[in-house]
């Protein structure tokens, strides 16, 4: 179990705030901080990760006291069991795949354990590469299973998907999914993508300008009621024609373009650019606007 409880001062485009973030993360769990840009997700994570220190309060992992503002604890980041896994890789450019995560090793057992998780990520082929010879999605997997050689207590993602193409970061989220189903590490992930946070997540942690609103299920939060269709699909809306007396709504779910008939009271509630739940009903979609 993980505690946290602590504030910190906040600079954000709406001006400075005091921001306070109170929540716990289960054993195993994998837990989304999602919410727009400049909200406090990334400094909620780098405080957890010992890379930010916050003004106040407590941070407590496993009964192992982290942070502790009144007894003025604050282990440094190489004392705490974090893997972290980065926007842009951070990867060591003269080292191959294998020798980042020696490097990352410290014990004898967590270097003997290297071929494993390069197996794990499907990279046994490429270990003795270097990062300039690797994709995009090559390069993400080394640095996702750097960051599990330690066997840490707590998986840190900080939108590690985000610089990808749509294919490969579906690709990406499926093989951390199994990663995560597989090791069962407790994993923390930042994100602001609707599809991503439904698909990874167990619970995910609303935030909005330095507070934690809601934690609650993705599709408790997205689907703000309950839908006896089949299907419910989350998707992107392109495009809105007037087709009198209706509406064509063009989405985009996934890789794929859905076409679909609305009413024009449906249609005014949507947006181009916005997201939305489709929903099968029989053989009438009903769509739902994402706030």
């Amino acid at each position: 179990m993980i505690l946290v409880n602590v504030t910190k001062r906040l600079n954000t485009a709406e001006g400075a705030i005091n921001a306070h973030f109170e929540l716990s993360i289960n054993d195993s769990e994998f837990l989304t901080l999602f919410g727009p840009s400049g909200v406090g997700k990334t400094t909620l994570m780098r405080m957890i990760a010992g890379l930010e220190k916050p003004d106040s309060g407590v941070i407590v992992v496993d009964g192992d006291v982290w942070f502790d503002s009144s007894q003025k604890i604050n282990l440094p980041p190489q004392n705490r069991s974090i893997g972290f896994v980065f926007q842009d890789y951070a990867l060591f450019p003269t080292m191959t795949v294998r020798e980042n995560l020696l490097f990352a090793a410290e014990t004898t057992d967590q270097r003997h354990n290297v071929d494993e998780l390069i197996e794990l990520v499907e990279l046994t082929a490429l270990s003795n590469r270097l990062p300039s010879t690797l994709s995009g999605g090559q390069k993400q997997r080394v640095a996702l299973a750097r960051a599990l050689v330690r066997h840490p207590k707590i998986l840190l993602l900080d939108e590690p998907l985000s610089a990808l193409d749509p294919s490969m970061r579906q690709k990406l989220q499926d093989e951390l999914s199994l990663i995560h189903s597989r090791l069962g590490v407790t994993t923390l992930l930042v994100s602001h993508d609707i599809a991503e946070t439904v698909k990874l997540s167990d619970r995910l942690a609303v935030i909005e300008l330095g507070r934690i609103k809601r934690i609650c299920p993705p599709m408790e939060f997205f689907s703000p009621q309950t839908l006896s269709g089949k299907l419910q699909l989350i998707g992107e809306v392109l495009k809105i024609e007037e087709d009198f007396p209706a509406f064509i709504i063009t989405l985009l779910v996934g890789s794929s373009v859905v076409r679909t008939v609305v009413s024009s009271t449906e249609a005014s509630a949507l947006c181009i650019g916005g997201r939305a739940i489709i929903s099968s009903k029989a053989f009438n979609p009903i769509l739902i606007p994402l706030s």
